[in-house]
C-alpha cells in the first residue's frame, strides 16, 4: 500500500511515473504549472519547449510558446476559467502574456526586454506572477524582483492602478511572488520574503495578513482553501532540514488544515526540492512544480537536471 501525505480530509499519494514525456524531450525544470476545466495539465518548462499539455492521464499531447519567452526565466503561469486563458510571467523579459488554451498568443503586457527603473514602482521590473479578477476580468500582475508592487490592468491590457512598496507592513512587500482570488474577490498576495500571505480587496485596500509561512512561492485558490508551495532556506539556510520545500493548505480564515513535505529535501514521495508552482484537478489532485534546476542541478559537478515536477492523488 502506498505511503499517505497530509491529514484529515487532505491526504495524498504519490503518483510515480505519472508524466509521459516524448523520447528526447526534457522539462529542466518547471517554474509554473496550471490545470484547465477538462483537467488538463499545463507545464510552464525553462527547456525548449516553454508550455508543456498533458491529458489528464499524463500523456504528452503537444506544446507552445516556443520563441516568445527568455531562455532561462520562465516565470509563473496561472489558468483563468472564466475566459479559458492562460498568463504567463517571464521575469527575464519583463512582461505577461496571455495565450488560449490551444497556444494562440492573445496580449503581451510589458515592454519586452525594457524594465522600468529598479524599485520605480513602475510596470515592470521582473515581473512575478500574474492572475484574472473574475468579475470584470482585470489583470492583476505581481511585480516581484525588481518591484514591491502590485499592477492592475483592464482585459484589454490599459493600466488601471498599482499599490505596494519595499517593507515589512501591511501592504507593503518584499517580494509579491503570486496572486490568487477566492469567490469573495480577495486578493490574495505571497510576500515571500516576508514569509506570509496578504489579503486584500480589489482596490489594493489591505484586510489582513497570515504569517509563519515559510517562503510561500506558489499558490492556488480551489474550493474554499488556498494551497501553497513553500520555497526552501535562503543563503545560508538553504540546506536546513525543515525550512520549507513542502506543501501547506489553509481554509479562507488562515487555518492550517494540512502540510506534507519530508523535513529534508530530495527527489523520492514525499519530498520536495523547490516549490514553484501548484495547481489542483477536479478530483482534487495536487501537482507540484519546482525549480529544482536553479536551486540545487545547476550547482552540482557536472550540473544535471533534477525532478521538477510531481503529482499527488488524493487518497
Amino acid at each position: 500500500m502506498p505511503d499517505v501525505y497530509g491529514q484529515g480530509d487532505f491526504q495524498y499519494t504519490f503518483t510515480a511515473d505519472w508524466l509521459k514525456l516524448p523520447d528526447g524531450m526534457r522539462l529542466l525544470e518547471c517554474p509554473g504549472v496550471a490545470v484547465d476545466g477538462n483537467d488538463r495539465v499545463f507545464i510552464l518548462t525553462r527547456g525548449e519547449h516553454p508550455i508543456m499539455v498533458f491529458d489528464k492521464d499524463g500523456n504528452f499531447e503537444r506544446s507552445f510558446g516556443q520563441g516568445h519567452f527568455s531562455e532561462n526565466r520562465t516565470h509563473g503561469l496561472y489558468y483563468s476559467a472564466a475566459d479559458d486563458t492562460l498568463l504567463a510571467a517571464d521575469d527575464g523579459i519583463h512582461t505577461i502574456q496571455k495565450f488560449s488554451v490551444t497556444g494562440e498568443k492573445l496580449m503581451e503586457i510589458g515592454e519586452k526586454n525594457h524594465p522600468a527603473p529598479r524599485w520605480s514602482g513602475q510596470p515592470f521590473n521582473r515581473p512575478t506572477s500574474a492572475a484574472i479578477r473574475p468579475s470584470n476580468g482585470d489583470i492583476y500582475v505581481s511585480d516581484g524582483y525588481g518591484n514591491s508592487r502590485i499592477h492592475v490592468y483592464s482585459p484589454e491590457g490599459g493600466y488601471k492602478f498599482s499599490w505596494g512598496e519595499p517593507g515589512i507592513d501591511a501592504g507593503q512587500f518584499i517580494r509579491p511572488h503570486n496572486i490568487a482570488f477566492d469567490e469573495d474577490e480577495r486578493v490574495y498576495v505571497v510576500d515571500r520574503e516576508c514569509h506570509r500571505i496578504q489579503l486584500f480587496d480589489t482596490d489594493g485596500n489591505f484586510l489582513t495578513m497570515w504569517s509563519n509561512i515559510h517562503r510561500p512561492d506558489a499558490m492556488v485558490y480551489w474550493q474554499g482553501h488556498i494551497y501553497v508551495g513553500e520555497l526552501n532556506g535562503m543563503g545560508g539556510v538553504d540546506d536546513a532540514p525543515g525550512l520549507g520545500h513542502r506543501v501547506t493548505i489553509y481554509d479562507r480564515d488562515g487555518n492550517r488544515v494540512c502540510t506534507f513535505g519530508d523535513k529534508d529535501e530530495g527527489e523520492g514521495p514525499g519530498q520536495f526540492i523547490a516549490p514553484h508552482g501548484i495547481a489542483v484537478d477536479s478530483t482534487g489532485a495536487v501537482y507540484v512544480s519546482e525549480v529544482s534546476y536553479t536551486i540545487r542541478g545547476s550547482h552540482m559537478d557536472p550540473p544535471r537536471e533534477l525532478r521538477s515536477f510531481s503529482k499527488y492523488a488524493r487518497a
